[in-house]
C-alpha cells in the first residue's frame, strides 16, 4: 500500500466522520454554549484514528463503510470526552491539547466537565438511534452497545485510567503497564476492529483475527505516544513533551529506554498485521495504517 494512498484514505474516511459529527451535533436544543465547548474539542484537529480503524475493518471484509458512520462518531464522541476530562487540574492537569489551549482553559472546569458528560452520552444514543435509521439489525446494535460499555467504562478505559492514575509516583513492572494500556488505549481501538467486524457480518474466525489485530495495534500505539512524549517534536504534537516523565507516570521507555520501546512497536506492529492472514480480510489497508502508526510523529 502506498503512502500516498493511505494519506488519502483516511483524509477521505476523516472528512467523512467530520461531516456526520457536525450533522449530530446541530440537532437538538443544546444550550449554545455547551454546543460550543463540545464543538470545540470534537473538531480539534485529531487524526480519527478510531473511526477510521472502524470503517477500514468493514471494508476489509467487503462491505460498505456507510451503516458504520454511527458507530465511527460515537466512538469518536468517547474518546473526544476521555481527552476533555484527561487534561483537568484533577486529572492530568494539562493547558495544552493539539496544538490550543485545553477545553477547561477555554470554557471552565464545570462547562468543561458538562461538555464531556454530553459526549459521553450523546455517544450512545447515536449509535442506536443512527444505527437502526441506517438498516442496521437490532441485535448488532444491541452487541455494539454492550461492547462499548465495556472498552469504555469500569473495565475498559475508565479502570485503565484509574490504574495510571494509582500509578504515578510508583515502580510499576512491565505487565503492569501492558494491562494500564490494554484498558487506557487499547479497550476502543479492540472496540473499533470488532465493531466493524460485527457490522460487516464476520464469522467467528474474522471477528477473532480482527480483534487479535487490533490488540496489538492498541498497545504499539500507546508505546509509540510513550515514546514520542519522551523524545517527540512538540510543535507537531501540539503539546509539551516529557509531561510523563514530569508526572511520575509510568511508561515504556521509562521501564525499558527508548529504542527497546521502538523495537517493541516494531515487534506487535509485526504481529498486528500477521492477524490479518486470514480467509476473507482484505487487510491491505489495515495493514499500512498500521505502519503509519508505527513511524507516526504525532
Amino acid at each position: 500500500m502506498k503512502p500516498v494512498a493511505l494519506a488519502s484514505y483516511l483524509r477521505e474516511r476523516a472528512a467523512a466522520v467530520d461531516n456526520e459529527m457536525r450533522r449530530l451535533l446541530a440537532r437538538g436544543d443544546i444550550p449554545p454554549r455547551l454546543r460550543e465547548a463540545m464543538a470545540y474539542s470534537l473538531f480539534a484537529g485529531g487524526k480519527r484514528i478510531r473511526p477510521v480503524l472502524l470503517l477500514a475493518a468493514m471494508e476489509a471484509l467487503g462491505a460498505s463503510c456507510e451503516p458504520g458512520l454511527p458507530a465511527a462518531c460515537a466512538v469518536e464522541m468517547i474518546h473526544t470526552y476521555s481527552l476533555i476530562h484527561d487534561d483537568l487540574p484533577a486529572m492530568d492537569d494539562d493547558d495544552w491539547r493539539r496544538g490550543r489551549p485545553t477545553n477547561h482553559r477555554v470554557f471552565g472546569e464545570a462547562m468543561a466537565i458538562l461538555a464531556g458528560d454530553a459526549l459521553l452520552t450523546e455517544a450512545f444514543g447515536v449509535l442506536a438511534s443512527e444505527s437502526a435509521a441506517r438498516g442496521v439489525p437490532p441485535e448488532t446494535i444491541v452487541a455494539l452497545v454492550r461492547e462499548l460499555a465495556e472498552a469504555a467504562g469500569a473495565t475498559g478505559m475508565v479502570g485503565g485510567q484509574v490504574l495510571d492514575l494509582e500509578a504515578e509516583g510508583k515502580g510499576v513492572s512491565v505487565n503492569e503497564l501492558v494491562t494500564v494500556h490494554r484498558r487506557k488505549t487499547g479497550a476502543l481501538l479492540v472496540f473499533c476492529a470488532r465493531a466493524g467486524a460485527l457490522l460487516a457480518g464476520a464469522d467467528a474466525r474474522q471477528l477473532e483475527a480482527l480483534t487479535h489485530y487490533a490488540e496489538h495495534l492498541g498497545l504499539a500505539f500507546q508505546i509509540q505516544d510513550d515514546i514520542l512524549d519522551e523524545v517527540g517534536d512538540a510543535a507537531k504534537l501540539g503539546k509539551p513533551v516529557g509531561s510523563d516523565r514530569r508526572k511520575g507516570k509510568g511508561t515504556f521507555p521509562a521501564l525499558l529506554g527508548v529504542e527497546a520501546s521502538r523495537r517493541e512497536v516494531a515487534r506487535l506492529t509485526d504481529a498486528a498485521k500477521a492477524a490479518l492472514a486470514v480467509p476473507g480480510i482484505d487487510g491491505g489497508m489495515l495493514a499500512a495504517l498500521a505502519d503509519y502508526l508505527l513511524t507516526r510523529e504525532r
